[in-house]
Formats: C-alpha cells, sequence, structure tokens
C-alpha cells in the first residue's frame, strides 16, 4: 500500500488549462529562443567584422519626438520600446500564474517563490562580494539575477526528449517570479529625475484602463491608443518604460466570462507572444550583444572584477541559490517534489538559470551606460550565458538518459530508432 505524504506537491500534475497554457508558451518561447540566438549570433559578427562602424551608426541613429524627450537611438528604442511588448507578455503570465497557476495556492507557491527569490539574491551577493573586493563598481549588482526564459527553453527542448514534463513547468514558474523580481529592480532602482506630472498622467491612464476593463469594454481601437499614452507618458515621468507593459498586463483580464470564448489576457497574449519572441526580443539582442570580443577584452572579463563578478553570479550564484533554495524549502515546509522527479534534474534546471541573457542585458545597459566597462560586462553576460548553457546541458543529458532508459524498460516492444 501506498501512504501518501501529506503536504503539497509542487510540480505535480497541473490543471488542463494550465498544462495547455505551458504547452503553448513552450512551443512558442522555444522557437523564440533559437531566433533569439540567431539574432545574438548576427550581433556578435557584425560588431567584430570590417562593417562594425555600419552597426554602431545603426544602432545609434536617433529619431523620434524631441519635444517628449523621445528622441531615443534605434537601440534605446528596442529596449525602452519593443521590450515592452515582452514585459506586457510576462505580466499577463504573472497575473495567470496569481489566478489559476501554481502561485496562487501558498502551499505550492512557495517553492518556486523561495527559490526564485534565492535565486536573485544569491547571484547580487556574489556580484557585491566580487566588486568590493576587487575595488569595483557595485552599481551592477542586478546584472547577474535575471534569467532568460527564451534561451533557457530551447536549451532545454534540444537535450529534452524524455525528461518530465514538470520540469519545464518548474522553469517556467521560476522564471515568472524572476521576472517581477527584475522589473521591481528596474522600477525601484534604475529611474532617472521623475516628472510627477507626467507619471500621474500615465497613473490616470491605468485607472482609465481598468476601469474599461471592469465595465467589459472591447476592441482594441480602445486600449492601443491608451496603452501608447500610457507608454509614453511612463517613459516620459523618468520610469523605465517597460515598467508599463507590465502594469497593463497586470490588468487584463485572465478569467473568461461565460460568453467569451478567450478572456482579454488570453486573446492579447495570442497576438503578442509571436511577436515578443519573433521580433521584439530578437530585435533587443540585435543592437544590445554587439560587443566588441578580442583577446583583451575577454581577459578582461576574468580580470576585472564587474564581469568576474556578473560570471560568478550567473553561472555559480543562480545554480546555488535556486537549488538550495528548493531544496531547503521542500526539507523545512509542506512542500515536496513530485515522487516521480530527482533532485538531480532541479539541480540542472537550476544551472539551465544562469542564461541571463535579455535582461541581464538590459539591466546592465542602465547600470553601465557608457564606457569600457559596460561592454565588458555584456561580454561577461554572454559568455556566463555559455557556460551556463553548455553546464547545463551536460547535466540534463544524463538525467534525460536515466529517464530514457526508464521509458525503455517500461515499453520494451517500442521501437526506439
Amino acid at each position: 500500500m501506498v501512504v501518501s505524504r501529506p503536504g503539497s506537491v509542487f510540480l505535480g500534475l497541473l490543471p488542463l488549462p494550465e498544462r495547455r497554457a505551458v504547452a503553448d508558451a513552450l512551443r512558442t518561447e522555444t522557437v523564440g529562443g533559437l531566433i533569439l540566438l540567431i539574432a545574438a549570433v548576427v550581433a556578435l559578427v557584425w560588431a567584430n567584422s570590417p562593417l562594425r562602424g555600419a552597426y554602431e551608426a545603426i544602432r545609434d541613429f536617433h529619431f523620434g519626438v524631441p519635444a517628449l524627450g523621445l528622441d531615443w537611438s534605434i537601440g534605446h528604442w528596442t529596449a525602452d520600446g519593443l521590450l515592452t511588448v515582452f514585459f506586457l507578455v510576462a505580466g499577463i503570465e504573472l497575473k495567470r500564474e496569481l489566478l489559476v497557476g501554481e502561485l496562487r495556492r501558498p502551499a505550492t507557491a512557495v517553492l518556486p517563490v523561495v527559490a526564485a527569490v534565492c535565486g536573485m539574491a544569491v547571484p547580487a551577493a556574489l556580484y557585491l562580494l566580487t566588486a568590493q573586493l576587487g575595488g569595483g563598481e557595485l552599481d551592477g549588482w542586478a546584472v547577474p539575477m535575471a534569467t532568460d526564459i527564451a534561451f533557457a527553453l530551447a536549451v532545454l527542448a534540444v537535450i529534452s526528449t524524455h525528461l518530465p514534463t514538470a520540469l519545464r513547468a518548474f522553469l517556467l514558474t521560476l522564471a515568472v517570479v524572476d521576472d517581477l523580481g527584475a522589473i521591481l529592480i528596474i522600477a525601484i532602482f534604475f529611474t532617472s529625475a521623475l516628472n510627477l506630472w507626467a507619471l500621474g498622467g500615465a497613473l490616470s491612464g491605468l485607472v482609465l484602463f481598468y476601469v474599461l476593463q471592469r465595465a467589459r469594454v472591447r476592441g482594441w481601437w480602445w486600449y492601443l491608443p491608451l496603452g501608447l499614452v500610457i507608454w509614453a507618458l511612463t517613459a516620459i515621468g523618468g520610469v523605465h518604460a517597460t515598467v508599463a507593459g507590465v502594469a497593463m498586463g497586470l490588468l487584463l483580464r485572465t478569467t473568461r466570462d461565460d460568453d467569451e470564448t478567450h478572456s482579454p489576457g488570453e486573446r492579447t497574449e495570442d497576438v503578442l507572444r509571436p511577436i515578443s519572441a519573433g521580433i521584439a526580443v530578437p530585435m533587443f539582442a540585435l543592437f544590445a550583444a554587439g560587443v566588441g570580443i578580442s583577446g583583451d577584452a575577454l581577459s578582461k572579463v576574468f580580470t576585472q572584477p564587474e564581469p568576474l563578478g556578473v560570471v560568478l553570479g550567473l553561472v555559480i550564484g543562480k545554480t546555488v541559490g535556486i537549488f538550495l533554495g528548493a531544496y531547503l524549502t521542500a526539507r523545512f515546509t509542506r512542500a515536496h517534489l513530485n515522487p516521480d522527479l530527482a533532485w538531480g534534474d532541479v539541480f540542472g534546471v537550476a544551472t539551465l538559470a544562469g542564461i541571463g541573457f535579455t535582461v541581464a542585458l538590459l539591466i546592465g545597459e542602465l547600470a553601465f551606460a557608457d564606457g569600457e566597462t559596460g561592454d565588458h560586462v555584456k561580454a561577461a553576460v554572454l559568455i556566463a550565458s555559455l557556460i551556463s548553457a553548455v553546464l547545463a546541458a551536460l547535466l540534463l543529458r544524463r538525467r534525460n538518459a536515466v529517464y530514457r532508459r526508464l521509458y525503455e524498460q517500461e515499453n520494451p516492444h517500442v521501437d526506439h530508432g
């Protein structure tokens, strides 16, 4: 007789709507991750070729509305403009997780929340320790805190043929909390001089957005102009414009009325997720990842305190923080893993979370706006993400082989190719 253990099983079987949402997200983000990888490679090759001057000229080309303070470079537009789409989708995902996903129940939410928080705190602490001991700048403490879910899922998709689906759900849930942490950091610590009138206008726009949602007003022609106004006022107000995207995502309804086949949040996510994964994030990568990679630059990644702190934070801090956070939570609370999973699986995924490409590059740009240090930190993000991807691939391939053998033992008459 099997006696069930008390407590809440995290990474167990998800409800059908949530399983469908996870599957759809995996398909889009995996393809998006591959496009993102291509964009990053193109940026690196372009920036280290004889055409580097053309790359910099395009990246630094300014256009916009100078009277509103929105005369930005193309690189700036991709970071503050296109990435707003990415963060709007993140806001919708966060709200869905809070209302109908794993985060709606405190007993199951505690494990990924604690793991994600530890996965942000430990990398930041490692960076601060490295920078302090090396006499470097402390401003980059937030750079190694973020995980790039698109890249991570792309790596997982390449190597995962028999790994439990629950591991993908864990990575997605972890990323939602991780994104929330990054959003709060950007909103609180990376703001310029505040324009209270503009921020008041943005807040009024969000209130109107909420009222329209509550009144069940439908039609994109209401929300698109209003969203653009909220975004512009947020940027003019001195808060990073991507915060506006998150706020609108959180305000969108994610539960369906009786006469609806899809909620406004679901419809918006269906439209914007391919744009986010296929256009917005790769375009940002194209103009953010173009750093010069010379022998001298690579050596400085491991000899200067700021980039070294980023590498240690992403490669070691993320793995240790997430794994220990999850293990200690399961050890000392009523939450526990699905009995079909092993802690080796979680360790592999924790290592995979060291891929900190998109948001890490964004925070790096905010923390080190100018100078060689900023380029070295960008190079550190790329190198650390590559190291984490390789280590995670090795670990998860071993776990995948274990699950493949178990599958073959349980299905001896199936042709395994």
